[in-house]
């Protein structure tokens, strides 16, 4: 089963309630009465707690849960606000994406997705830096991988490990590595591009116009911002 928002929640509500403490996994595992790898899983947001885990876990530390609603993807317009006012060059560093493009290795890619859309200057949330690359080129990504701690997605669990590395292999082109999460699309021949600059970096992405026809994801992100922007007058 795929991570969820309310996995994800969950795990930074029970990791900051347990660094308050200054208690380790372990301390907390034993508290609660489950093993240490259960609370790693559910600290990862890779797993959603039952409920008698999770009130175990939270009456552990002398607390309990507070459940509210709001409307859906909420979260996501308050995120996209916040982004709006801060610098590109700051999220670009956040993202670790001239670091990783530097450890690349020396074959044709171009950036696309939500980490083309962020380069031209707007406001959507990016997970991890998403590329395009050839299939003729996969033998030497997945070099670059191997060299690098890689670890694939495991869609069926939930985390990283436990599936081939290899793109060519079915699964999601998502992988782990020493320098953070990375996302790859797949092509036959590389998208058309545009060079946009930040600093003294230029950077090849895939024009807005086609993100909003080629990635459901990006487009989707597009639309809310703009959305947003209505909504406020801007």
């Amino acid at each position: 089963m795929p991570s969820t928002r309310l996995a994800t929640l969950l795990a930074n509500a029970i990791r900051e309630q347990r660094h308050l403490r200054e208690l380790s996994q372990r301390e907390l595992a034993d508290a609660a009465g489950i093993s240490q790898a259960a609370v790693a899983r559910i600290e990862n947001g890779n797993r959603a707690p039952s409920i008698s885990v999770l009130e175990a876990l939270l009456a552990a530390m002398d607390v309990q849960l507070v459940v509210g609603v709001e409307p859906l993807d909420a979260h996501l317009d308050a995120r996209i606000d916040d982004l709006a006012v801060r610098p590109i060059a700051e999220r670009i560093e956040e993202l670790g994406l001239d670091e990783l493009l530097d450890r690349l290795p020396d074959f044709p890619q171009v950036l696309t997705g939500s980490t083309a859309a962020l380069l031209q200057g707007a406001p959507v949330p990016v997970d991890a830096p998403e590329i395009a690359l050839r299939w003729q080129d996969s033998k030497l990504f997945t070099r670059w991988l191997e060299t690098n701690y890689g670890q694939r997605w495991n869609a069926r669990w939930s985390e990283f490990g436990g599936v081939w590395l290899e793109p060519e292999e079915p699964g999601e082109h998502r992988w782990s590595t020493t320098y953070g999460e990375i996302r790859a699309t797949m092509c036959d021949e590389l998208p058309e591009t545009i060079e946009v600059r930040h600093g003294r970096r230029s950077y090849q992405v895939v024009p807005l116009v086609e993100l909003e026809l080629t990635d459901a994801r990006a487009a989707e992100l597009l639309r809310r911002y703009r959305d947003r922007q209505l909504t406020s007058g801007g």
